[in-house]
């Protein structure tokens, strides 16, 4: 699939040398501060030295001083509380988190967590969930990262003498639930200073406050910002503002310390060495640092796996177990569910492509609705982010889950697909989600009329020049510019993530050094270059991979010139890390 490369058109001017001046840093960098909204020294200050100090007074959320007074209660009335969470990451590391923190408040037994099931109660508050929670006398349940729009099952709770906390960062309906306390601040009359936090962040501000009330100490809330970090990394949220702070100190923790659920899962990604390969005790067990793009791909995916596969709540034990060997054991079992998971998406993937390739009305389509009710539930999500990858266009896979058609939606950019699906809310029975990701259930015999009202909007609201997915570039830069203090400072602009992506470079007239070749089956392509105008004058070439490029490898060993965008990051094999560049896309002259 073409992709059409947008460069930032952002000019060099004078704020920008003042900066690079004040800075002392050269002006390709200054550049890349200035698109980020960092254009004084003080906004550079705060960028690059992260401090808790900058996290906001939880009570400026709205419910937060009713919500602390109502665990303070439970606690000191001897109440029996739930820690109720989705089965996503999200809600997983929210239950660990908050669950973690209250246990040594309360009595053995009055205290426990809950995660309902994916296929037996879906996605959010379930009447099963309050159910349980009447019939063995928890008086309050804490929800996690659901709950928001969850107002029939309030009353519900409510009816059934139990009290609701509910800490969600998803959209609220038109109506909020009648909770005890609702903390999100994505609430129209919610004024908290910033809204971007995930399901676990909204916790997270929770168990800070009643620690600022005198229940435990802050030393103890920020030993849980490990999990935390996990939690924004896997849900995508924005790493800036509050979260930038958070995620930078949970990715401090996790490289020096990970707890032993989350060692146990490194250790089947294999990136943590093993006991008999540590030099002595206070040596870094990690092969290297940690990074928010291991959170997403090597360990979110594995907590997800139970709730996809079996059940969450092992994801949840898993977090908060304090044993080694019990970790281990429950880390395998996760692994095992991961290859499950694997396997099922892969083969799904191929029937939803197969089922496309061979209807031309889905096939031209603005939009992909895909149905099969044999497809695993838990794995849909996987399945409609691959498609939309590959189709570049609003997807929804969708399958059969207690008499009701569920599915998961995901989008492109420039797209709000929540607002798609609540065009077509009169045909749901629920629905819940952000701009890019969605979930929705509804009716059988609404399918039909779904899928053609869904296709209908998608056709209104987006043009032709939407469907061609875009690489944004940062930068067009030369490679002499890459120097040690540029990587350097650099590196400090991590954590990358939503909001604050890694810098993508693009440079011209880029050459083979002769070292170029195809890897991995001749699909993926291993790079040497350098620039053209560099050639003689004892440059040093660039080391790349450029993965799915390996039929462009014929062309590039004739000494052809192109472009290529990149990421600039370190590799590290064998011991050895080294600078290569990520290539994402190669164009030649003639094609630009």
């Amino acid at each position: 699939m073409e992709t059409r490369w947008v460069l930032n058109e952002t000019v060099k001017n004078q704020q920008i040398a003042d900066l690079s001046k004040v800075l002392n840093i050269d002006e390709n960098l200054a550049t890349l501060l200035v698109q980020r909204g960092i254009c004084t020294y003080e906004d550079a200050k705060t960028f690059f030295r992260p401090s808790l100090s900058q996290l906001h007074d939880p009570f400026l959320m709205k419910d937060m001083d009713k919500a602390v007074e109502r665990v303070l209660r439970a606690i000191n009335e001897g109440e029996k509380v739930l820690v109720y969470g989705d089965y996503d990451v999200d809600g997983t590391t929210a239950v660990a988190l908050v669950y973690t923190y209250l246990k040594p408040f309360f009595k053995k037994k009055k205290i426990e967590f809950y995660i309902p099931d994916r296929y037996e109660e879906g996605y959010g508050i379930s009447y099963k969930g309050i159910e349980y929670a009447a019939a063995n006398d928890f008086k309050l349940i804490i929800a996690l990262d659901c709950g928001i729009k969850a107002v029939e099952r309030i009353d519900y709770a409510n009816s059934k003498g139990v009290d609701f906390i509910i800490c969600d960062h998803h959209r609220a309906g038109d109506v909020i639930p009648n909770a005890v306390a609702v903390l999100d601040a994505k609430r129209p009359d919610c004024y908290y200073p910033y809204d971007e936090l995930s399901g676990c962040g909204v916790g997270f501000k929770l168990i800070t406050a009643l620690s600022m009330k005198g229940l435990g100490k802050i030393e103890q809330v920020y030993e849980l910002l490990d999990l935390l970090a996990v939690s924004i990394a896997a849900d995508i949220v924005p790493i800036t503002g509050e979260n930038r702070v958070l995620a930078y100190f949970g990715l401090k923790q996790l490289n020096k310390k990970p707890r032993p659920g989350i060692e146990a899962i490194l250790q089947h990604a294999n990136i943590y060495r093993r006991e008999e390969e540590q030099v002595d005790e206070d040596d870094n067990a990690l092969t290297r640092e940690l990074t928010i793009s291991d959170l997403v791909f090597l360990i979110g995916p594995r907590i997800n796996a139970a709730g996809r596969i079996d059940k969450a709540s092992d994801s949840v034990r898993l977090l908060i177990a304090e044993k080694k060997d019990h970790a281990e054991k429950l880390a395998a079992s996760i692994n095992d569910l991961n290859d499950m998971r694997r396997e099922f998406d892969n083969r799904i993937t191929e029937e939803a492509l197969g089922m496309i390739d061979d209807n031309p009305a889905l096939r031209n389509a603005k939009s992909t609705v895909v149905f099969n009710e044999n497809w695993h539930k838990g794995v849909i999500g996987i399945v409609a982010s691959r498609l939309t990858d590959y189709y570049y266009r609003p997807t929804i896979v969708l399958t059969m889950a207690n008499d009701l058609i569920t599915g998961s939606a995901r989008s492109i950019r420039n797209f709000d697909i929540y607002d798609a699906i609540d065009n077509c809310s009169d045909l749901l029975e629920h629905f819940g989600g952000h701009k890019y990701a969605a979930g929705l259930s509804m009716k059988p015999e609404n399918l039909k009329e779904f899928s053609q009202r869904f296709e209908a909007y998608v056709a209104e609201h987006l043009v032709e020049e939407d469907f061609v997915p875009e690489l944004e570039v940062d930068l067009n830069i030369n490679f002499r510019d890459i120097t040690p203090k540029f990587m350097r400072i650099l590196n400090q602009f991590a954590p990358f993530g939503p909001g604050n992506m890694a810098p993508v470079f693009c440079t011209d007239n880029v050459i083979d050094a002769g070292g170029s070749r195809p890897v991995g089956s001749h699909r993926h392509l291993k790079l040497t270059v350098i620039q053209q105008q560099d050639k003689g004058q004892g440059a040093v070439p660039f080391s790349g991979i450029a993965f799915q490029k390996g039929d462009l490898f014929d062309r590039i060993s004739t000494g052809e010139p192109f472009s290529i965008c990149y990421h600039l990051e370190y590799n590290t094999w064998q011991g050895r890390t080294t600078l290569q560049l990520n290539v994402k896309d190669i164009k030649f002259k003639n094609s630009l």
